[in-house]
């Protein structure tokens, strides 16, 4: 049958396998014609079938020379349905890594699980003995605790009081106010336990005790701070709180790393069209005057360009990278520059109905939108079979 895209409440139900394959291929293009980083060999990627995950894996491999395993949690194809975006990319990732020479597997399970930890742990001696670089890109809504089975999940409110701001359906380009109630404390709490550290020192420590990490080896986890305008709902919410938590978690890393020469930081990245931001209320509106802003002053970056970014001008230049008073990298740098901040906060307040469509890059968003999920490439057939 054919595959088109299904839509609803922002999020893209299904995907296109040859459409994840060409986004994937491009992006390996992009960090070919950038040419090698003097980077890490042996590389995890938790969380590494989309976004900034997937660009990282890309971006090891492709730059770096090195063999890479991936944890991920993708939904295969059935007779019925397509396969989730991740599935399609992370095969075909493992098929231009593999035609390249480079080790590859991607084992698909629950990353917050004992067992997928423990098959991880066997699979790096089998195919490294150790890893110099894990990721941790992990982005979910819902945690099982590895323990006790309990179901915590992650809520994107406000803390305090009532948010209301003027929001986008970036698909319609329609407008409307955002109201979202603040957070109970249980809500909050259960926010942290799913997208704050907890997760990613149970892996270090899991493989810290295996002895799979070498030594000077690193790990990275990413985080997001954003502007004035979505601060009470994202970075004084309750995604904030979770990366907080993230963030000491990193500091605290870092000390148990240094026994082995090694450092453990969290790059604070650029807001981008991914599964995970697209559902956030206020951000399309955001990032299509963002996009717009950017581009217009050539400073627009994808995920594969942040993540290229990183590692040949952060993490792998031969010294320590450059990080602001929380001891974080700021790969937010050209989006929070002063000109570009003041033109977005010029525009946000004259945006209408009538001139969203001028004002914002939706049509940037749109594709970027629908090419993570394998369509908008105009190359490729969606009528075939």
């Amino acid at each position: 049958m054919p595959i088109t895209p299904m839509i609803r409440n922002s999020i893209c139900m299904n995907a296109h396998p040859k459409g994840c394959e060409l986004h994937v291929q491009e992006q390996i293009d992009y960090v070919r014609s950038r040419g090698p980083v003097p980077g890490p060999k042996r590389v995890l990627v938790i969380g590494g079938s989309a976004g900034y995950g997937l660009a990282s894996r890309i971006v090891s491999a492709f730059g770096c020379g090195a063999g890479t395993l991936c944890v991920a949690f993708e939904r295969e194809p059935s007779e019925k349905r397509s396969g989730s975006s991740g599935w399609y990319a992370t095969e075909a990732f493992d098929a231009a890594a593999r035609e390249a020479g480079l080790p590859t597997k991607t084992i698909i399970g629950d990353a917050f699980s004992h067992e997928i930890k423990a098959q991880t742990v066997d699979a790096i001696k089998e195919m490294f003995g150790s890893v110099d670089l894990v990721v941790y890109s992990l982005a979910s809504g819902v945690r099982p605790d590895p323990d006790t089975g309990e179901q915590y999940r992650s809520v994107l409110k406000p803390l305090g009081k009532t948010y209301r701001a003027a929001t986008v359906d970036p698909i319609t380009s329609t407008i409307s106010e955002a109201v979202i109630e603040p957070a109970t404390e249980e809500e909050a709490a259960a926010t942290v336990k799913v997208m704050g550290g907890e997760d990613w020192k149970l892996w270090i420590d899991k493989l810290s005790a295996a002895g799979v990490l070498a030594e000077g080896a690193i790990t990275v986890a990413y985080s997001y701070i954003g502007p004035e305008l979505t601060r009470p709902v994202y970075r004084e919410g309750t995604i904030g709180r979770a990366k907080d938590h993230l963030e000491q978690t990193a500091r605290d890393l870092d000390k148990q790393l240094q026994k082995i020469g090694g450092h453990a930081w969290v790059s604070v990245n650029k807001a981008l069209v991914t599964r995970a931001s697209a559902v956030i209320p206020v951000v399309p509106l955001y990032l299509g005057i963002l996009y717009r802003v950017m581009k217009e002053k050539g400073l627009h970056e994808g995920c594969i360009e942040q993540i290229y970014r990183l590692y040949a001008d952060r993490l792998y230049t031969g010294s320590a990278p450059e990080v602001d008073n929380q001891q974080r990298i700021r790969l937010d740098d050209w989006e929070m520059r002063d000109d570009v901040q003041a033109e977005v906060d010029r525009i946000w307040p004259t945006v209408t109905q009538e001139n969203v469509e001028q004002l914002a890059d939706l049509e940037g968003y749109r594709t970027e939108f629908l090419q993570i999920h394998g369509f908008g490439f105009p190359q490729i057939n969606y009528d075939e079979e």
